[in-house]
């Protein structure tokens, strides 16, 4: 067995702890009070990044949360308003329609000339608000997202194609309003 001439000296393979008086700094030439010194700047201008980033974060929340509300008040003006252009177009048609009705005495003539001076009104205000009529006539292709069968009849037609036209239907914007009712051609 052999002996140990140094007990300060460790073996080889040996793991032994420094006590605080062997204790050397890492880095050449810092004391531990300049690494404490160094650390506790890095903290407080870490601390100030995170304050900064603290402040645009909540300003930027107030952002996204005020274009929201602004964003649900235009939604809200949209439809309170939205109609406003359609209805300036329709109230002369109704002035139209209501002087017409306040003649006591009218010959056919005249009555008929009123109606279509009417209708020729609506027909404007219809064009200015992008509403179109469907109409689709006899020996047209039936269109499922323009037209609804009521029902199917015997024709001369090809299966499928629009016989008769029973109401016609309407879009905006080419958004349909109300289909237009039509029969068409039975399979012969």
């Amino acid at each position: 067995m052999a002996t140990h001439a140094d007990p300060n000296k460790p073996l080889d393979g040996e793991v032994t702890e420094n006590t605080p008086e062997q204790a050397q700094p890492e880095v050449l030439g810092q004391q531990p009070e300049e690494d404490t010194a160094d650390l506790a700047a890095e903290l407080a201008q870490a601390q100030e990044k995170v304050s900064q980033y603290y402040d645009q974060l909540l300003r930027a929340k107030a952002e996204v949360e005020n274009i929201r509300r602004r964003a649900d008040d235009e939604v809200s003006k949209a439809r309170k308003f939205g109609t406003e252009s359609f209805a300036e177009s329709l109230i002369p048609v109704r002035d139209s329609l209501e002087a017409a009705l306040a003649q006591p005495e009218q010959s056919v003539e005249a009555w008929k000339e009123g109606v279509e001076t009417t209708l020729r009104q609506l027909n404007r205000a219809f064009e200015r608000n992008s509403l179109k009529e469907v109409a689709p006539g006899p020996g047209d292709k039936f269109d499922p997202h323009l037209h609804q069968a009521i029902s199917a009849v015997p024709s001369e037609y090809e299966e499928g194609a629009v016989v008769q036209l029973l109401q016609k239907g309407y879009t905006i914007s080419e958004r349909v309003l109300r289909p237009a009712l039509v029969m068409v051609a039975a399979a012969k």
